[in-house]
């Protein structure tokens, strides 16, 4: 059994620090894991979670690392779970920088309206309204300090042609190539994934969270991609070690590419399991494609972090998207079904 702040050593320069998972029922917000590493006299920081436990946790890791004598933090997406302690940056004492995705920027300063936007697609399956409920998850997370004095967007930054075997991908890299940031943008709009070369550590963080995303700004051929990408990664020796942002375990080499290739397959199993229980696509009610769908993920164990009936929710909403289906009016349980294929002829 973990508990919040254990530490896993990946070598004596590296340490994942490990979260929690959430529980609402107990207003305990689920913390992302964060990694800590050092390159030289460089500490390197992938996310910052919330609580402050978690924050002590970090400055514990960060002197086991060290010595060090200027920093690099790296946001990895825009989440409340690994942006609340964001501003250590801020309190660690040498010269840093701080990188986030510019495309996440608008949930870090208002993440109450997103998460609204996320609830409401799914607001027959709420038990409050999406506002309120919104509210409460959001308030688990305080105090969060996303920002700090030296933040600024990745995007600033050129981006660079990467090459890593024989992965040709976009991103940014530091410490001469030690730390490589790609971009990823399945689980949410501006998330990315960090390699650290010397490890052999790849970190997906939130793109690992099950086959299908949940969010409202998900990208579900993008997360494939990530995983698939990572999977090439160990298959070829370019990368040794997966963590993530939720799992309290690191994943070597096979186990890893084992584990990477179950959530493709989970992912195709989902997709034929949404399309039998939309049948042609006709007409279908969320709430009992939803339950169908709970269904087929609690039977695969593919609820991914945290799983529970909202996330599933938001999951299904995303399966019908993923399907070509759209609702035919605003009504929280209005039936979906396919536009059609051509448009109707007008009048002669």
């Amino acid at each position: 059994m973990t508990a919040l702040g254990d530490v896993i050593e990946i070598d004596e320069r590296t340490v994942l620090v490990l979260g929690q998972e959430l529980d609402v029922g107990h207003d305990q917000p689920d913390v992302a894991n964060a990694l800590v590493h050092r390159v030289g006299d460089l500490l390197v920081l992938v996310d910052t979670g919330v609580t402050t436990t978690f924050r002590t946790a970090l400055r514990q890791a960060a002197d086991r690392v060290g010595p060090w004598s200027r920093a690099l933090v790296l946001t990895t997406h825009g989440h409340p779970d690994h942006i609340g302690n964001n501003d250590l940056a801020d309190e660690l004492g040498v010269p840093v920088e701080h990188y986030v995705p510019a495309p996440d920027l608008d949930q870090m300063r208002d993440p109450l309206s997103y998460w609204v936007w996320s609830l409401q697609r799914i607001a027959g399956a709420l038990p409050q309204p999406a506002p309120a409920l919104a509210a409460r998850l959001v308030s688990l997370f305080e105090p969060m300090r996303p920002f700090g004095a030296t933040t600024r967007t990745y995007e600033e930054l050129a981006p660079e042609l990467i090459r890593i075997g024989s992965l040709r991908c976009i991103g940014w890299t530091f410490a001469d190539g030690a730390v490589r940031v790609l971009r990823s943008q399945g689980h949410c709009a501006g998330h990315v994934i960090v390699h650290l070369r010397d490890p052999g550590v790849l970190h997906l963080s939130d793109e690992g969270n099950g086959p299908c995303g949940a969010m409202a700004d998900a990208d579900q051929l993008k997360i494939q991609t990530a995983l698939g990408t990572a999977a090439l990664l160990f298959e070829q020796g370019q990368a040794a070690l997966l963590t993530d942002g939720h799992t309290f375990t690191v994943r070597r080499a096979a186990e890893a590419a084992r584990h990477l290739e179950g959530l493709l397959e989970q992912a195709a199993t989902l997709s034929g399991a949404a399309l039998a229980l939309a049948g042609r696509g006709e007409r279908v009610r969320p709430s009992e494609f939803t339950a169908g769908y709970a269904e087929a993920v609690a039977a695969l164990g593919a609820g991914g972090a945290n799983p529970n009936a909202m996330f599933a929710a938001m999951m299904a909403v995303n399966q019908l998207h993923e399907l070509g289906l759209r609702p035919e009016s605003t009504d929280p349980d209005a039936p979906w079904s396919r536009p059609p294929l051509r448009t109707p002829p007008g009048p002669r």
